[in-house]
């Protein structure tokens, strides 16, 4: 284990940081698609009342929220400053290079995970813009669900998911999330010291069905909905 002294200061800390964050956030996602399933429903009901009850946790919300931005800071600072002590210890790549759990995982999306990480971000600043933040209940974005009158976070939705420019944004953009948890996964095994050679391969094959799942799990939906709302919806 790091002391707790360098798990700022120093690389293996900074990977420690990176991988522990990472898991915290496959978490969140697993969870997160979860909760959109409600969207495949034949109405907005199920979705307006799931988002309704997380808006009622009031301030537990709020510190759940805080404490998902830090996770995603902590993991996006860690994560470039492992990249760069890299770069600067190594600055010619080697032809092959080795992991210590066995056979290398140097692929695509491992060479190039700052900028599947930097599409990402982007792509949460965005996303948290037009859902998160935006049209409210004052702007008439209302529904009522069992007599209650909620936000019409399913109205939301429907209109970004029926123009095609959103559908194809968010189908690229978890494309660039599959490659990104493709190999993020097995790297947060090793960063955080716990992988063993028996079952690398086991854990590299989890890797890649936990990365399928999510993204296509959160690709599809803007599919689904642009083919069966409005008649395929709109240029």
């Amino acid at each position: 284990m790091v002391p707790l002294s360098r798990l700022f200061s120093s690389t293996l800390g900074r990977k420690y940081l990176m991988g522990a964050s990472g898991m915290a956030l496959v978490l969140f996602l697993v969870v997160h698609l979860l909760g959109n399933l409600t969207l495949y429903a034949p109405n907005g009901d199920l979705m307006n009342t799931y988002a309704a009850r997380l808006k009622g946790l009031g301030i537990v919300l709020v510190f759940m929220e805080i404490g998902l931005a830090l996770t995603i800071l902590l993991h996006i600072v860690a994560a470039f400053q492992v990249t760069y002590s890299a770069k600067m210890a190594r600055p010619i790549d080697y032809d092959a290079p080795k992991t210590k759990g066995g056979p290398s995982k140097n692929t695509v999306g491992s060479r190039n995970m700052i900028i599947t990480g930097i599409v990402l971000g982007i792509f949460l600043v965005i996303h948290i813009l037009q859902f998160r933040f935006g049209p409210s209940m004052e702007e008439g974005y209302t529904t009522s669900v069992n007599g209650i009158m909620v936000h019409d976070l399913y109205r939301v939705v429907v209109e970004a998911f029926t123009q095609v420019k959103w559908v194809a944004f968010y189908v690229g953009c978890m494309a660039f999330l599959g490659f990104h948890l493709r190999h993020g996964y097995w790297s947060a095994f090793q960063s955080l010291g716990i992988i063993n050679p028996r079952w690398s391969k086991p854990i590299y094959a989890l890797g890649l069905a936990i990365a399928f799942l999510l993204a296509f799990g959160f690709l599809f939906i803007p599919i689904f909905i642009y083919f069966t709302q409005s008649g395929g919806g709109n240029p």
